[in-house]
């Protein structure tokens, strides 16, 4: 399987999972949300940037082109897997949501995967370098 549909649904998925997830402890927590949300977006930044970061570290080739692409699957398939999760676990939310999902809602996945791998791919690829490259050590 090639590696930014993997890395694409893998990232899908763990949208999907939890903003369903969020969705459902809004329905009992309507108003105590901002510390489960603040985790939520914690943990996709953070997944996004370290699974980036390791792809950097490891020197997988065409890794910018690959997030890219992965950011631009994950933001769709996660706008659907949330209407289906939603209609399934949460409310039987219909197919009227399925418009905002794939508009603002992948907009808004994609732009959270891509930031912050572009952030692991930079950090990443610095750290994988070693003292015997060619490079001068920064004064």
């Amino acid at each position: 399987m090639s590696a930014w549909v993997i890395r694409g649904l893998g990232m899908a998925v763990l949208h999907g999972a939890a903003i369903t997830l969020l969705a459902k402890y809004a329905v009992y927590h309507p108003t105590d949300q901002t510390l489960v949300v603040s985790l939520a977006l914690a943990v996709l930044v953070g997944a996004a940037a370290l699974w980036s970061a390791l792809d950097a570290w490891r020197g997988l080739p065409d890794r910018g082109r690959v997030w890219f692409i992965s950011a631009l699957v994950a933001g769709p398939v996660a706008g659907i897997l949330y209407v289906i999760g939603r209609a399934v676990f949460v409310d039987q939310t219909g197919v009227s949501e399925l418009g905002g999902a794939l508009t603002g809602g992948a907009a808004f996945s994609a732009l959270l995967v891509l930031i912050p791998a572009g952030l692991g791919l930079f950090v990443g690829g610095r750290l994988g370098r070693s003292e015997g490259s060619g490079e001068e050590p920064p004064a």
